[in-house]
């Protein structure tokens, strides 16, 4: 029987080799990776076969992307927008009220170009970061609205908080307001069906935007719609970290407090953000917001702000990183200081050499991650390559006082990038993300501030201690590096 056993155990080991071969020859001569992706993938499916090639069906499924991602239907009214300003960029004629803008029309350029971020100046911005305080707000946001509400949250666990938010949609679908919930079928496991069927019969329409092959099996890692946004009668946005869950009301004794951050926009960004919900609504669920227009109309009486502002995303089906290129471009523009925070770290090669270009030309560049991990695999990566920036002389710190989720950057006191993205190539390729790059040096003080005060409670890591980490740390940390590229 023993030997039985052992013979089948063989024989699966060497049919998944021959079939590994395949998936090595199509990784190498069929898809456009980047060298240290193919041997991350190379490494795998030859030291670990079965591993490697489930491994691979989970994570790297070839969606032909360039199809099924085809939602660009915007209105012809919102693409001569862009082209009437990309031709006043060109033409030197747009006119900015903002001087810090002005150092940074080129990248306001490049997201013209690139993702169609309109540039607009009549914004104001309200930064929250505590859960329930975001949460309170976002309810009495709800409270007021009028016309519609639209939801999009890469998580909604079916807990107290979700119940709460859904009685209060619930009467205002009585009251007359459309209710719109765009969610992810993998982020939002605990939700079943029969929950999702439920608030559609009150009258809240939902789309899941991705959904698993199976309803029980959710297995598309890859392209999970990881933006948070929130648009309520188009007069006011949401965007920012916080997903729909006890947890993150700093509930959850696993992760104790949560720090986030989420932003509260006025302005015509909120028409920015109400685009993109827009266009993901549109795939997800083939409704077509486009064709009426008050779900995109201007509100000059109340939106009497200052701060310039572009609304950026990133996704599979983008062919440039807007995301990334927005930190590269603000990091190679720094001349003083870079703060950074993210809960993930593994940066691709440019965004590592943008940093250490930045830390030997003199700027202050500190970077802050939680010190404890929800993913242990990429946190021992993210260890990794913290300790190449502290020898490059960066300040790194981790969080101690519960989990930092908070994602972005903040540059000079003058410009901050903050919304969905990790600082990781998940976040740059893979997801559907959305963030808000901000040129205005009030409130990227302020995020400064913020930055400034999460230092009281962090633990600085510094080269010495970084020098003496113990081997099995050292051995953790090069093996998840290693794999960094498929995390």
């Amino acid at each position: 029987m023993l030997e039985l056993v052992k013979t089948g155990i063989q024989w699966i080991y060497d049919n998944f080799s021959i079939f590994n071969i395949f998936f090595a020859i199509a990784i190498v001569f069929f898809q456009r990776k980047s060298p240290k992706e193919v041997w991350a993938w190379l490494l795998l499916l030859y030291f670990i076969p079965i591993v490697g090639f489930l491994l691979y069906m989970v994570v790297h499924q070839d969606m032909h992307k360039k199809h099924m991602f085809r939602i660009k239907e915007i209105e012809d009214e919102l693409n001569y927008t862009i082209r009437k300003q990309e031709q006043s960029l060109h033409e030197k004629r747009f006119q900015i009220s903002n001087p810090n803008m002005e150092a940074h029309r080129d990248l306001v350029m490049y997201n013209l170009e690139t993702g169609g971020a309109v540039y607009t100046e009549d914004n104001s911005v309200d930064i929250y970061t505590d859960g329930r305080e975001k949460f309170q707000r976002l309810i009495e946001e709800i409270d007021k609205a009028e016309q519609f509400i639209h939801i999009q949250y890469y998580i909604i666990q079916k807990d107290e908080l979700f119940e709460n938010i859904k009685a209060h949609l619930v009467k205002k679908v009585k009251q007359g307001v459309e209710v719109r919930i765009l969610y992810d079928s993998m982020g939002c496991r605990s939700m079943r069906r029969s929950d999702w069927k439920w608030l559609e019969q009150h009258g809240i329409k939902t789309g899941d935007f991705f959904p698993a092959s199976l309803k029980w099996l959710h297995v598309r890692v890859n392209y999970r719609n990881h933006r948070k946004i929130v648009v309520i009668d188009g007069k006011v946005g949401f965007i920012g970290g916080y997903n729909i869950g006890r947890e993150y009301i700093s509930l959850d004794e696993k992760f104790g407090y949560w720090r986030d951050t989420h932003l509260v926009l006025y302005g015509s960004a909120v028409n920015a953000l109400q685009v993109r919900f827009a266009l993901d609504w549109n795939y997800a669920t083939k409704e077509n917001l486009f064709l009426q227009q008050k779900y995109f109309q201007d509100h000059p009486e109340q939106w009497k702000g200052k701060t310039g502002i572009q609304i950026i995303t990133s996704g599979p089906d983008s062919k440039f990183q807007q995301i990334r290129d927005n930190y590269v471009s603000l990091m190679h523009k720094a001349k003083k200081r870079i703060y950074v925070q993210t809960p993930y770290f593994i940066p691709d090669e440019t965004i590592l050499s943008a940093l250490i270009i930045a830390v030997k030309s003199g700027v202050d560049v500190r970077i802050m991650i939680p010190c404890k991990p929800d993913h242990p695999f990429v946190y021992w990566a993210t260890y990794s390559y913290m300790g190449e920036l502290l020898q490059a002389g960066a300040r790194c710190y981790t969080y101690e006082d519960g989990f930092l989720h908070a994602k972005g950057i903040t540059v000079d006191g003058a410009v901050t990038c903050y919304g969905t993205a990790n600082m990781d190539i998940r976040s740059f390729m893979v997801n559907f993300e959305v963030n808000a790059t901000i040129y205005d040096a009030e409130v990227t003080r302020k995020m400064e501030a913020i930055f400034r005060h999460d230092i009281t409670h962090c633990k600085e890591v510094t080269l010495e201690t970084y020098n003496n980490r113990s081997f099995g740390i050292r051995v953790k940390e090069q093996l998840f590096r290693l794999l960094s590229p498929v995390l």
